[in-house]
């Protein structure tokens, strides 16, 4: 018991550094950066209030815990933000690895039962093949945009983000777990990126 116990708290006092994460989005007041923390636990509440825009069948307590653990591998990688100069790293072989070598450092301090449990559902997050986690993966998109149009524009931006860049490296995504949520987030954006023109 005092063993698996260790364990616990070795991992659970890791994952505090996701705090000290700092992502390319900010908080929608535009204040500052947030932390990888504060987006895991701001997703996890986003599939907990949009559980209604989730197919049938999706496991939303499932979607929670993978999105509680998406971002853990961020402790050791960091966050590549999706629309920066270096967004091609964001899914690369390279940033896929880095993630994996991480994700076995971090989910390897868990006792036996528990790293073969958690790390199976980042896994099954990342590939986004199941329903529950192509719902995950779409609130996990959709979180910065609502963030962006709240703050003015954030990251579009500070990356010259195009609304077709916005449609092929998020709508896609978002669209296929969530279309509902993407017909009425796109209808946002699209009046940001094409504002009403005064004469």
């Amino acid at each position: 018991m005092t063993q698996r116990l260790e364990q616990q708290f070795a991992f659970l006092n890791e994952a505090d550094r996701l705090k000290q994460v700092l992502r390319a989005t900010t908080l929608v007041d535009g204040s500052r950066p947030e932390n990888s923390g504060e987006h895991s636990w701001h997703l996890a509440l986003y599939a907990l209030v949009l559980a209604d825009q989730a197919a049938p069948g999706v496991s939303i307590d499932r979607v929670i815990r993978m999105l509680l653990l998406h971002d853990l591998v961020e402790i050791d990688v960091g966050d590549v933000p999706i629309h920066s100069a270096n967004g091609q790293a964001h899914g690369s072989i390279e940033t896929q690895a880095a993630e994996a070598r991480a994700a076995d450092r971090i989910f390897g301090l868990l006792p036996g039962d528990l790293a073969t449990n958690l790390r199976a559902l980042w896994e099954e997050f990342e590939a986004a093949a199941t329903p529950d986690a192509v719902f995950a993966k779409s609130l996990d998109r959709v979180q910065p945009v609502m963030a962006n149009l709240m703050s003015g524009g954030g990251t579009w931006i500070t990356y010259d983000v195009t609304f077709d860049q916005l449609e092929s490296r998020v709508g896609i995504k978002v669209a296929r777990g969530a279309p509902r949520l993407w017909d009425w987030v796109k209808a946002k954006a699209k009046a940001w990126f094409q504002p009403v023109k005064e004469n």
